[in-house]
């Protein structure tokens, strides 16, 4: 497949220093694949760099040097171009960069490096959604006035894409965005003023004009693809749920955006406070009563454990390697 005219026309002036690159990056990394880089420049790193030549021609240069840079370190991770390790790299350079070509023209090496992170970092995140958070940057990230604004979207896309541990932080990040976008990304009610919305969803983690009633599911036995060896125990920390299951820990959080599991230690996990079923629930044969609102459990009440927060019911049993999180 042939590459575009602006991309042919940098790599043939600096072909030299283009290849001197693959070069040193093939001596320092055993095993790097050049036809798969090869790939990469031209179903990513193209498409980048045409968008780029379209909106800012002078910058079109400057763009390839950092892409070409960024990308031959993520191939050589094995985390883009075919046959890489997650699909989410590709896609973000595929379906998303060339929409943000104003801003990455801008400041291409930070701009670049940063989002190729993120999409690393949300595919490794149990709960994690990185189709979705992809999705919101191609829809609002083209809105946004600066390089900065760009990595603040960022940061509460990934918490609406399902990263409950950073709500607090993409909160704050929220108040640098202009208040069309703030309202679009946060989905605040027209009715509402941005700042009850926000002063709302940092103190109550399960509102949000999506209700999660039901909560989310996390966990599921290793054997299936999950992370659980064994039927999951519990201890509650001011952090959040600590989870064991085998001979691994975990830190739950759950919030109306989504569901994750972490890493924890031992020692946090012993400890942890034991569960204790908090007042507001009642449990009838397989029904929890939350506050009034019926809940239907496919589990037998023998063996269940109900472990309350602040916020949050966690819901496990000794016959199920899941674990429920719902709202309280």
């Amino acid at each position: 497949m042939p590459i575009s005219p602006p991309l042919a026309q940098v790599l043939a002036a600096g072909r030299r220093q283009f290849n001197q690159r693959v070069e040193e990056t093939r001596r320092r990394t055993p095993g790097f694949d050049s036809a798969a880089f090869a790939g990469f420049v031209q179903q990513q790193l193209d498409p980048v760099v045409a968008a780029v030549a379209t909106v800012a021609p002078a910058r079109t240069a400057a763009v390839t040097l950092a892409a070409y840079d960024i990308g031959l370190v993520l191939c050589a991770q094995g985390l883009g171009g075919p046959g890489a390790r997650s699909p989410w790299l590709n896609e973000l350079w595929r379906s998303l960069l060339p929409r943000l070509a104003v801003q990455i023209a801008e400041q291409p090496h930070d701009l670049l490096g940063a989002l190729s992170n993120a999409a690393v970092h949300l595919g490794t995140v149990d709960g994690a959604r990185p189709a979705q958070w992809i999705e919101l940057m191609a829809q609002l990230g083209p809105g946004c006035e600066s390089p900065a604004q760009v990595l603040a979207l960022g940061k509460v896309a990934a918490w609406r894409a399902g990263m409950a541990h950073v709500r607090a932080g993409s909160l704050q990040a929220a108040s640098a965005l202009p208040e069309p976008l703030q309202r679009a990304v946060l989905q605040a009610p027209a009715d509402t003023a941005l700042e009850v919305w926000r002063s709302t969803l940092e103190s109550e983690p399960w509102a949000g004009p999506e209700p999660r009633p039901q909560g989310w599911t996390l966990g599921d036995f290793t054997g299936f693809g999950g992370r659980f060896a064994t039927p999951p125990e519990l201890r509650v920390s001011p952090a959040g749920l600590l989870v064991r299951s085998g001979d691994r820990h975990f830190l739950a959080m759950a919030d109306a955006c989504g569901a994750v599991l972490m890493a924890a230690t031992a020692q946090e996990f012993d400890q942890g406070r034991t569960p204790q079923k908090p007042a507001s629930v009642r449990l009838r044969g397989s029904v929890l009563q939350i506050g009034g609102r019926p809940l239907t459990l496919d589990l037998p009440e023998e063996g269940l454990v109900l472990a309350g927060t602040a916020h949050t019911l966690a819901i496990a049993s000794p016959y199920s390697h899941a674990l429920r999180l719902v709202p309280l």
